[in-house]
């Protein structure tokens, strides 16, 4: 520790910051290049036209969605045309569903009445997988658009909704009981009690649910779809374009793991309270 002219105590700087970062992403991802390197060779004695190996797949990948000016990233015509208006469709099915999702669990989690007779409906609905009813939805909204929301609405919706319900369930009656005494009302004990005390459990039912809405996007645009992922991915297959196939889905791994990352980086700030709790307990 060094000491300032006025006494007070600073903080020495840190050594090795950038060689520290480098440790850690090394420590991190060093199997990835591995396993990358064994693809390879593996694919590569194969011979198989079936399975391509890993540089293959990537030039392929470059060559449909990553082969455009950097003005736009990089992205290429058929990126633009097909990827973003996918992703569009998937958040604004992912939050819708993540709204209604968080305001019936919560309203559900703090009426114990209504709770028990709705909620075996809530498992009931959940257990029907929903690419069974996209030929249901195709009947009753007769668009495309909006059929794929339906899929990604139904599906997404109760991870969200069970977690909030849980979540809601979970506040110590204390903290209730201490809102009482000091004339906290409905609203307030709402917004200052039961929403903070539910806020882990609810951005766990998001998380869950930003992976399955990225499934169930594919799943959507697998029928009587025009663009998007899962109908390249469909005309890959159609064109017996095995790189093009694996590019494909290599593309939604990293998508999903991208998603992932910058969710968990959203929660840690918005719980960073929790977070420093659970540590230091």
């Amino acid at each position: 520790m060094a000491e300032s002219r006025a006494g007070a105590v600073r903080p020495e700087p840190r050594r090795g910051g950038p060689l520290r970062i480098v440790w850690a992403v090394v420590s991190r991802f060093w199997l990835v290049p591995v396993v990358v390197a064994a693809w390879e060779a593996a694919a590569r004695a194969a011979a198989s036209i079936d399975f391509p190996p890993p540089s293959a797949i990537v030039l392929r990948m470059r060559e449909l969605w990553l082969s455009g000016p950097p003005t736009r990233l990089f992205l290429s015509d058929d990126a633009i045309a097909d990827l973003l208006p996918g992703l569009g469709r998937m958040f604004a099915g992912w939050l819708l569903a993540s709204l209604v999702g968080v305001v019936a669990g919560i309203a559900l989690g703090r009426a114990a009445t209504a709770a028990h007779y709705v909620e075996p409906l809530i498992h009931f609905a959940r257990a029907v997988p929903p690419p069974m009813l996209i030929t249901l939805f195709v009947l009753l909204f007769r668009s495309s658009t909006q059929t794929q929301l339906a899929v990604i609405v139904f599906g997404v919706i109760w991870p969200v909704l069970l977690n909030s319900m849980d979540g809601a369930r979970s506040v110590e009656r204390g903290y209730l009981d201490t809102a009482a005494v000091f004339g906290l009302g409905r609203r307030e004990r709402l917004l200052r009690i039961v929403l903070p005390a539910a806020a882990p459990k609810i951005f766990a039912g998001l998380r869950l649910s930003l992976s399955l809405a990225l499934i169930l996007m594919v799943i959507s645009e697998l029928v009587g779809s025009t663009d998007g992922i899962g109908y390249e991915l469909l005309q890959a297959q159609r064109g017996f374009d095995s790189p093009g196939v694996w590019a494909t889905i290599l593309l939604l791994g990293l998508l999903g793991y991208v998603l992932n990352a910058v969710f968990v980086l959203v929660e840690r700030r918005v719980l960073s309270w929790h977070v420093r709790g659970t540590r230091t307990t």
